[in-house]
């Protein structure tokens, strides 16, 4: 497929990395030569420098043939005449978007919007993924990342094993069998920094990373069995009142559960728009890192704090204050990939990577076939995957434990007529199930191949 991505920031670079390790043709495009050069020295990609938008910038990067175009530069006017340049020019047949704009978002889901005005396929909110990230970090209070699958019937978790985590240096063949009943499997392990599907006899340690596939209603067991206690959050601190700010607290008030949410912005304006828009939030105006605000704030008897600002050091630095003040758990916003080693160490529970799901949510969008939804892991280490079995799939009618998987891929969860089973290698994969895995980012081209999603790409 040949795709052209415009805008190599961090959101484009990972896409073009993606996509160019599917052995795609990709054209990167974007008016800072450095990092249209960075990107071609290190990625089998095309560069082009110049303007997104212009036509004869396009034509350069080979938009006559084009099968799809990815608008994610900084600029959502950029973005939004990118896509209309290649429909109206070129007849592009695929565009995604990236739109930060809350005005411009507004308007294209509203009924005003029609795709001959402004032909965008797909768009793309990192603000609006972000905040739904933010929601599920603080629906999951003991992992440092979480995401939703089949329908919401099965989550993934990112868990931190403590030393007093009951099962350690016990082999996850023995876990299985102990708790044959319970439908969660351990498909990655990060242990000294590198992320790894593991094997059967492999055991667990304290201060692994692992990430688990569970059935939504085994959750709270499986928490239990790796030493973390399930509660719910009562009390909330957001530090940050911007869009991603704004809109976790909206949906914290119109959650059914009485949250108490207190708002602590620094910005006037910013804490004014909050306030107005906000019913029944506590806005505060100063700097969230202030330990007399954060006390007025009522920090120490706070569940969470949630750090949302625009700047990885205020937030980083908001909830150390935070958890020395005596919060209980610590949500904090990062997008420099190259601080996410500090969060253990700075005892920060959870972190949300703007970039990830971002990348997440595009890659949703462009897989081939039967993908359904995909989810990036760590800085695009792996990906979690849910995909539908067709017919013409290499898996159809296979037990599962005669199947040629890479190495690095695990299957977590398997749906059949409506219920969500637990894998083991006698389980047959048949025409309609769908399924979830955990793949090394190496390994997803050989996945896609035994989905046999190349027959379809949209």
């Amino acid at each position: 497929m040949k795709i052209i991505i415009c805008g190599a920031g961090q959101v484009g670079w990972q896409i073009a990395r993606h996509l160019a390790g599917e052995r795609n043709d990709v054209t990167v495009v974007d008016n800072n030569a450095e990092l249209v050069r960075q990107a071609t020295d290190a990625l089998d990609v095309q560069g082009i420098a110049g303007h997104a938008s212009y036509p004869d910038i396009l034509e350069r990067a080979g938009a006559r043939d084009a099968d799809m175009i990815i608008a994610a530069t900084h600029s959502d006017e950029v973005n939004m005449v990118t896509c209309q340049v290649a429909h109206s020019v070129f007849a592009v047949p695929r565009k995604i978007a990236r739109l930060r704009a809350q005005s411009y978002l507004d308007a294209i889901y509203s009924d005003l919007y029609r795709r001959d005005h402004m032909p965008i396929d797909v768009v793309i909110s990192p603000e609006k993924e972000v905040a739904e990230a933010a929601l599920r970090r603080l629906s999951a209070p003991n992992s440092f990342d979480t995401q939703n699958f089949v329908g919401d019937k099965v989550q993934l978790l990112g868990i931190l094993l403590e030393a007093d985590c009951p099962v350690l240096n016990t082999p996850l063949k023995q876990l299985t069998d102990l708790f044959s009943t319970l439908r969660t499997l351990v498909v990655g392990i990060r242990r000294g920094g590198q992320l790894f599907a593991p094997s059967p006899n492999d055991q667990l340690f304290a201060e692994d990373q692992i990430y688990i596939i569970s059935h939504r209603e085994d959750v709270p067991r499986a928490l239990e069995i790796f030493g973390k206690q399930s509660h719910t959050h009562e009390r909330v601190v957001i530090i940050g009142g911007g869009n991603v700010g704004l809109a976790v607290a909206r949906a914290l008030e119109a959650s059914t559960k009485r949250i108490r949410v207190k708002m602590i912005e620094r910005n006037r304006l910013c804490a004014e728009r909050a306030a107005d828009a906000l019913e029944r939030t506590i806005v505060l105006h100063g700097d969230g890192m202030d330990i007399e605000l954060l006390n007025e704030a009522n920090i120490a008897r706070a569940d969470a704090v949630l750090c949302v600002t625009d700047e990885d050091k205020v937030n980083l630095l908001a909830s150390v204050r935070a958890k020395q003040a005596g919060c209980s758990m610590s949500i904090c916003l990062v997008n420099d990939p190259t601080l996410q080693p500090l969060m253990q160490p700075l005892d920060i529970d959870a972190f949300i990577n703007p970039r990830s799901t971002t990348v997440s949510s595009i890659l949703r969008h462009i897989r081939h076939g039967r993908v359904r939804s995909v989810y990036s892991i760590g800085d695009a280490e792996a990906e979690v995957i849910e995909a539908q079995v067709l017919s013409t799939s290499p898996i159809s009618g296979e037990l599962i434990r005669d199947i040629d998987f890479p190495e690095g891929v695990l299957v977590g969860a398997v749906e059949k007529g409506g219920k969500v089973v637990r894998p083991t290698g006698t389980t047959r994969i048949e025409e309609g199930d769908v399924i979830v895995l955990f793949a090394l980012t190496s390994d997803v081209p050989a996945v896609e191949r035994l989905f046999q999603v190349s027959i379809d790409f949209f």
